[in-house]
């Protein structure tokens, strides 16, 4: 969806100018998470969502896939589901 309705512009930004906008978002986020209401902190992840997924389209990477790499349905560190690490990972 991001790619249909920004590639053009987001490929004009570059990827360090989309990874800019994306800092700004998780910001905005931060402050969401601090004094925002539900609406407020929702509008904000999908503001960060759509940032990476942005970012993911100019590099040339499948978001979801590079998800799915990593995590595939456990946790990369101990490999299990739920994670079971004695540290927050």
């Amino acid at each position: 969806m991001m790619r249909m309705i920004y590639y053009e512009k987001d490929m004009g930004r570059g990827a360090q100018g989309t990874l800019n906008r994306l800092r700004d978002e998780v910001e905005e986020l931060r402050e969401a998470l601090t004094t925002g209401s539900g609406d407020a902190i929702s509008g904000e992840l999908a503001d960060v969502l759509a940032w990476l997924a942005s970012l993911a389209n100019i590099v040339g990477m499948d978001l979801e896939m590079a998800a799915i790499w990593k995590y595939d349905n456990a946790c990369p560190r101990c490999a299990s589901s739920p994670c079971e690490c004695v540290e927050a990972y």
